[in-house]
C-alpha cells in the first residue's frame, strides 16, 4: 500500500482547493491501494489579499515547515501550492527534502494564475520558482486550457487533466420543481475579484425593473467588505445573506435555487466546484467566461456568460430568463445529465487513483 503525504489547505477556512483536498484525502483512504498524511496549510484568518506576503504569514509557515519529517514516511507527496512566487516558496523545503529523498513529487495546480506568474518574473525570482516547479515528477490541471500553466515546467506527458466534482451528498435523482420565480443563489467567497459587489447592484437594478425574484447570498466575506457588502444587503428587499454553509445547508440552499450566478474575476480562478455542486443540482449557471469556466459550460446548453465587471450583463440575463422560465426547465435538465455523465465524486476519484498510479511516459488519462 502506498503512503501519500497530501500539503496543502483543508478546511477551514473553505475554498475550493481546501474542499478538493479533503476529498482527496476521503477518496484515497478509501481505496485499497493509498494510505494517506496530511499537512494543513491553511492560514486561519480568510483574507481577500490571497498569495501576498506578511509577517504572520511568515511566522505561521515557519511552524508549518516543522512537519517536513512526515515526508520521510511517505511514497509520494502530493502538494497543492499556491500560484504566487511566495504561494509555492512556502513549500520549498517540501520539495526539496522529496526531491533528496527521491520521492514521488506530484502537484495539482487549482488555478490559471501559476503560467502567469512565472512570465512576470524576473531574475533569481524567476529560477527560483521555475527550478522548484520542475523538479514535479507529475503535474494535475483542472480543464484542458489550464494546461499552460505547467507546460514551461513539466513535459506534455507529465501533465494530466481532471476535472474538479461535486460531492455525493448533493447528488439526489429526483429533479426539483423550477417554479415561476426567479431563485437566485451566489455560494463563493465573498471577495471583490468574486464579483459579489457587481452581482448586488445586478439584483438593485432587478427591484428598480419591478421584477420578481429571490436571492440568497453565501460565503466566508472579506474583512475589508464587510461592512460595504452589509450596507447592499440591507438596501434589497428580497436577498439574505446566509453565512457560510456545509453539508445539509449547502444542499438545502443549492435545491431551493434555480439560478446559480458567479461574476468571476478572480486572477487565481480554475474550475469553481460551487459551479460544478450547482450542475448536480439542476440550476442554470450564470457566470463569466474566466479561467476554465468555458471548458466546462456551454451557453444555452448549461446556462449564460456574461461580462466581467459588468452588473447590466448580469441583469440582461436574469431579464432573459425571467421571461423565458422554459429555458430555466430545460437547462436544468440537461444539467443533472451533464454532471452525472463528468463531474461526480466517483469519477474524479478513479481518475486522482489513475494518475498517482500512472506511468508518466503515458500522455494522459
Amino acid at each position: 500500500m502506498k503512503k501519500v503525504l497530501i500539503i496543502g489547505p483543508f478546511p477551514n477556512p473553505i475554498s475550493g482547493v481546501s474542499l478538493a483536498n479533503k476529498v482527496v484525502k476521503e477518496v484515497l483512504d478509501h481505496s485499497n491501494e493509498f494510505k494517506t498524511d496530511f499537512v494543513n496549510t491553511s492560514y486561519p484568518i480568510f483574507e481577500d489579499s490571497v498569495g501576498s506576503f506578511s509577517f504572520k504569514k511568515f511566522l505561521f509557515f515557519i511552524k508549518i515547515n516543522t512537519k517536513v519529517f512526515k515526508i520521510f514516511k511517505s511514497n509520494i507527496v502530493y502538494i497543492t501550492p499556491g500560484q504566487t512566487f511566495f504561494g509555492v516558496v512556502k513549500y520549498a523545503l517540501f520539495i526539496l527534502i522529496s526531491l533528496f529523498l527521491k520521492k514521488e513529487l506530484v502537484i495539482h495546480v487549482h488555478g490559471n494564475y501559476l503560467g502567469k506568474q512565472y512570465a512576470e518574473l524576473n531574475g533569481a525570482r524567476k529560477k527560483i520558482f521555475y527550478y522548484l516547479i520542475s523538479k514535479f515528477t507529475k503535474g494535475i490541471v483542472l480543464s484542458p486550457s489550464l494546461k499552460a500553466n505547467l507546460t514551461p515546467f513539466l513535459k506534455d506527458s507529465k501533465i494530466f487533466v481532471i476535472p474538479n466534482f461535486g460531492e455525493d451528498y448533493l447528488c439526489e435523482k429526483k429533479n426539483k420543481a423550477t417554479g415561476d420565480t426567479l431563485k437566485i443563489l451566489y455560494l463563493s467567497n465573498l471577495m471583490e475579484e468574486k464579483g459579489i459587489l457587481f452581482l448586488l447592484e445586478a439584483l438593485k437594478k432587478l427591484e428598480k425593473e419591478n421584477i420578481t425574484y429571490k436571492a440568497k447570498i453565501a460565503g466566508n466575506i472579506d474583512r475589508e467588505l464587510k461592512e460595504l457588502i452589509f450596507d447592499k444587503i440591507s438596501n434589497l428587499k428580497h436577498t439574505n445573506y446566509v453565512g457560510v454553509v456545509c453539508k445539509k445547508e449547502k444542499r438545502n440552499l443549492l435545491k431551493w435555487s434555480n439560478i446559480f450566478v458567479l461574476p468571476t474575476f478572480y486572477k487565481m480562478e480554475g474550475q469553481p466546484i460551487s459551479i460544478l455542486e450547482a450542475l448536480a443540482t439542476d440550476n442554470v449557471i450564470v457566470a463569466t467566461s474566466h479561467a476554465g469556466i468555458p471548458d466546462i459550460i456551454r451557453i444555452g446548453v448549461n446556462g449564460y456568460f456574461i461580462k466581467a465587471k459588468s452588473s447590466d450583463s448580469i441583469v440582461a440575463v436574469f431579464l432573459f430568463l425571467h421571461e423565458n422560465k422554459l429555458k430555466i426547465k430545460e437547462i436544468s435538465k440537461n444539467n443533472k445529465k451533464y454532471f452525472n455523465n463528468n463531474f461526480t465524486q466517483r469519477i474524479f476519484t478513479k481518475n486522482i487513483i489513475k494518475v498517482l498510479n500512472a506511468d508518466t511516459k503515458i500522455k494522459n488519462i
